[in-house]
């Protein structure tokens, strides 16, 4: 008998409340068995947490690249005055921009007028793509380029634009492009990371560690900042009187002890992920200082990437660096070009003539020399590289007699180079103005998508069960961009 002020549970006698309760147990369990045997679907199948997260994993979809090169211009090139060409801003400049354009204004600055591109336009190989004479050598490859001209974003300010380009929402704690990437495919060094980040010697992007993050999947797929000088991870040799084969002994006794603690606490994921880290840099001690070192390439190799050269000498080796991590297995390499706020990056408030004519200085010439090393050595068919800040910039001055451009999230430029992509062609159109994307418009949940078909992951699929819903990289929108495929 039940108490009076104490009764059933739900309606039900204690027998039954245990009896359901345990039947929906069991409806768990055969709910992850059926899961894992793909009963519900096409869903891709991953490594358990105490298994190598790094293993190599068959891809989703046929696909040729299977590493990618992410060149970010940290703080917002300006489209119209690098890829995306508006002869119409010459013919009103001086003119405001017109009525029943509504925008927010980045930081409350001044409004201007309508200014035209700093520097000419040029057409660039057979296919005759317009690109500025800020990027004179990526001209020269131009019949290899995508570009994308009708990119729009989620936000104009710079941390949180630039934590949505690398991980598809503007608030912190997702996991980022380059960790979905191994994620899904795994690496096929495993003395090496799957996910490199190469940042700018002027300092991080804003926002910093969250743009690389892996957050809420395993801390194994997070990026691994390297440097491209000495060796490429502070610490990464052992101390000078232990060699690697009493290294070796502690971390087996380490991983014996670690691994009793996980069996009697199982479905951990981070103490799984921080004996994984513990493996990955035992191996990475012979393999990673090898990776930086420049002194195997040929001189004309070094001149052709302007390493040594001023100004090209620092994203040089980067560029470098990048082919040499792609060529041993690695699978996401990501260069920051700009680093810490405002004229030091590409955000040209003050002047985009000073500011861009500085910064693609840097840049230009390592980027054609990857592009052309990439093709030469048989690898641009399997990587892929792709070019863009994390926003535009305005049509307009900050006001009358100043040359520098606003942040602009409404219509903007990329390119993508490489493995599946269709070389010489431009997709998407902003208005007359370079304004807004009009034509084809491009999320960047679109862009992802693309990156991610494009190395033979399907963004629906590549899934994390997180807090109760299946999470992905698009988050249930972005659409692959076909029209760029090869």
């Amino acid at each position: 008998m039940t108490h009076p002020q104490n009764p059933f549970p739900c309606q039900l006698t204690r027998r039954e409340f245990v009896w359901e309760m345990g039947g929906g147990f069991a409806g768990l369990a055969l709910a992850g068995l059926m899961h894992e045997n793909r009963v519900f679907g096409n869903g891709a199948v991953f490594p358990a947490p105490s298994a190598n997260p790094l293993s190599p994993r068959p891809q989703q979809l046929p696909a040729k690249a299977k590493s990618v090169i992410f060149l970010m211009m940290n703080g917002g090139p300006s489209q119209v005055d690098t890829f995306d060409y508006k002869p119409v801003l010459q013919k009103y400049a001086g003119q405001p921009l017109p009525e029943g354009k509504t925008f927010i204004n980045s930081g409350g600055r001044k409004v201007g007028f309508l200014t035209p591109s700093f520097r000419p336009f040029r057409p660039g190989g057979e296919s005759g793509l317009l690109i500025s004479d800020f990027f004179p050598k990526v001209r020269e490859h131009a019949d290899k380029l995508a570009v994308i001209r009708s990119c729009h974003t989620d936000s104009h300010a710079h941390g949180s634009a630039l934590v949505a380009m690398n991980t598809g929402k503007t608030f912190i704690g997702r996991p980022s492009l380059g960790s979905w990437a191994v994620y899904g495919l795994g690496s096929e060094n495993q003395n090496m990371p799957g996910y490199v980040v190469i940042l700018d010697k002027r300092g991080g992007p804003i926002g910093g560690q969250p743009n690389w993050s892996s957050g809420f999947i395993p801390s194994s797929y997070a990026g691994t900042l390297f440097r491209s000088v000495g060796d490429p991870m502070f610490d990464l040799r052992g101390p000078g009187y232990m060699d690697l084969a009493a290294q070796r002994e502690q971390l087996d006794l380490l991983a014996k002890i670690n691994q009793e603690h996980m069996d009697a606490r199982p479905g951990g994921q981070d103490l799984a992920a921080r004996i994984n880290s513990f493996e990955l840099a035992y191996r990475m001690q012979a393999e990673a200082p090898a990776a930086v070192d420049l002194s195997e390439e040929t001189p004309q190799t070094l001149a052709m990437y302007g390493v040594g050269q001023h100004p090209t000498d620092e994203y040089g080796r980067n560029c470098l660096v990048a082919r040499r991590l792609v060529e041993r297995g690695v699978r996401f390499v990501q260069l920051y070009s700009g680093g810490g706020h405002l004229e030091e990056t590409w955000d040209a408030h003050k002047s985009i003539e000073t500011n861009h004519g500085q910064h693609a200085a840097e840049v230009d010439q390592p980027i054609a020399a990857l592009l052309t090393d990439l093709e030469q050595r048989g690898l641009l068919e399997s990587t892929l590289v792709v070019w863009g800040g994390e926003f535009g910039r305005m049509p307009f001055s900050e006001g009358p007699g100043e040359p520098g451009r606003n942040h602009n999230p409404y219509g903007f430029s990329m390119w993508m180079a490489g493995g599946g992509v269709k070389g010489g062609t431009a997709y998407g159109e902003t208005d007359d103005f370079g304004f807004e994307a009009v034509v084809n418009k491009a999320h960047l949940h679109d862009i992802h998508a693309t990156i991610l078909h494009l190395i033979g992951l399907d963004h629906e699929l590549l899934t994390y069960f997180h807090q109760g819903r299946d999470e992905s990289l698009t988050d249930v929108d972005g659409h692959v961009i076909r029209a760029i495929l090869a």
